[in-house]
């Protein structure tokens, strides 16, 4: 009886902790959205984003996708946590994605066809609007650097120009087979990004905790992130880094086979850097991987990313010239008005959005399941804290400091809700240590979420 009632209550404690850190999430949030309304017009036109947090403008509206979105929600919330535990291993990660691809294509869907889907990728902001005009691939990448900067006759587009040239090369193959235009292009950044809902559970489990990546699978599949990832480039690029990771993780588990993963791992990596600056930042998930298992795959992984380097210097292409060139552009538009002392925890709560609060419920979890260095390791020290550390509080941590080096740097004042969509993935790795008994619960609060700012912003992406 007294280990019956210790266990009640441990188990009250642990979820009075998470409520708590899902208040301070919403309570985050609820600032980032009220302060502009409280500060006065001059100041909140400086934001440069009408809903800020996030990047769009406030527009009650419900379309075709509002009732699938909510049953797809509502399965989810049913039968995903049972069907997580029952399915065999290939038929989770394909339902996983499946079911990603469906809530994303809905809450899309929420706001049209041609506005929510079709026509996002076709702005003048936006890379198709480059693709017609590129008729030498190799000219077009020697001479990527020289049309950076802005107030230029033939300066690049905000979004081209804002990224390595693999980012454009991407749609441009795509138009070259064939398949152009903004739903083509839209359906690829669908399909590519909410792979990510696989990826992630073949990296935990590959890690050594299958459990933890089954648990994971239903929030992977409905997460709030999707509203970003159906109509944005960083959806595709969310999709490449996390099977880069992915693919790195189970280098370290396999026997046979582990180079060619491992190279493999090393080429995504490689060509996610050309996708966009930022992405470099996937060294942290990478290094949290290779710290949690092994060291084995990082030689192979490190030639084929630099194998992509190469091929893109010989091509004409050095990727520093073109990151010093993008922070001038970066600071040639709005960014040098967006307040910084803002951003910095707005992108926060515009992260919190995309991860949902239950992320940032489990985030205590995280910090407890880490087994911290000790002070003075002895010998074997690395093999203890592998036989220990969880591999989904490992993750989620990697992904947040990410985010946290991100945000810290000012490169990302705002839009953040997509632009760390790489990063965000491994951060809802997180919703793994929650406990079974609250999945549901929890997942609810994931698809309200998503739901009602879907429904009450028109988002710019």
């Amino acid at each position: 009886m007294a280990n019956a009632s210790a266990t009640r209550v441990a188990r009250y404690v642990s979820t009075r902790v998470d409520a708590y850190g899902a208040l301070a999430a919403f309570l985050l949030v609820l600032a980032a959205f009220l302060l502009p309304r409280i500060a006065g017009k001059p100041w909140r036109d400086k934001l440069y984003a009408g809903a800020a947090p996030i990047f769009g403008g406030w527009l009650p509206h419900l379309g075709w996708g509002t009732v699938p979105a909510v049953v797809i929600a509502a399965a989810v919330v049913r039968f995903g946590p049972e069907l997580a535990r029952r399915l065999s291993w290939p038929r989770l990660l394909l339902t996983a994605w499946a079911t990603a691809a469906a809530w994303a294509f809905a809450l899309a869907m929420v706001d049209g066809w041609q506005r929510g889907f079709a026509g996002r990728l076709t702005s003048g902001d936006e890379y198709l609007h480059e693709v017609g005009g590129v008729h030498d691939i190799g000219a077009m990448v020697r001479g990527f650097s020289g049309r950076i900067l802005d107030f230029q006759p033939d300066s690049w587009t905000t979004h081209v120009s804002g990224h390595p040239p693999g980012a454009l090369l991407v749609f441009v193959g795509l138009d070259r087979i064939g398949l152009g235009g903004g739903a083509w292009a839209g359906l690829l950044c669908l399909l590519a990004g909410t792979s990510a809902a696989a990826a992630v559970p073949c990296a935990l489990r590959a890690l050594g905790s299958e459990h933890r990546a089954r648990a994971a699978a239903p929030f992977l599949a409905l997460m709030p992130a999707a509203i970003w990832i159906a109509v944005s480039a960083d959806g595709l690029f969310a999709g490449v880094a996390a099977w880069a990771v992915a693919l790195l993780a189970v280098a370290t588990r396999l026997e046979r086979g582990w180079l060619l993963a491992a190279v493999g791992s090393g080429l995504l990596f490689g060509f996610t850097v050309f996708l966009s600056y930022g992405l470099v930042l996937m060294a942290v998930p990478a290094a949290a991987v290779l710290l949690a298992r092994s060291f084995r795959p990082a030689l192979p992984a490190l030639a084929g990313a630099l194998a992509v380097v190469a091929a893109f210097a010989a091509a004409g292409f050095w990727w520093f010239t073109g990151y010093h060139l993008v922070v001038q552009r970066y600071y040639q538009g709005i960014a040098h008005e967006r307040p910084y002392l803002y951003w910095v925890w707005g992108n926060l709560a515009a992260t919190v959005c995309a991860v949902g609060l239950a992320t940032a419920a489990a985030g205590c979890r995280v910090l407890v399941e880490l087994e911290v260095l000790p002070v003075r390791p002895a010998r074997d020290w690395l093999s203890r804290w592998r036989s220990r550390v969880d591999p989904a509080a490992l993750m989620a941590a990697a992904g947040l400091i990410a985010i946290l080096i991100a945000d810290i740097s000012g490169l990302s004042k705002a839009e953040t809700e997509r632009i760390w969509l790489p990063f965000d993935v491994w951060a809802l790795a997180a919703t793994a240590l929650l406990p079974r008994h609250s999945a549901r619960f929890w997942l609810v609060v994931q698809a309200a979420g998503a739901l009602v700012l879907n429904h009450l912003i028109l988002t710019n992406w």
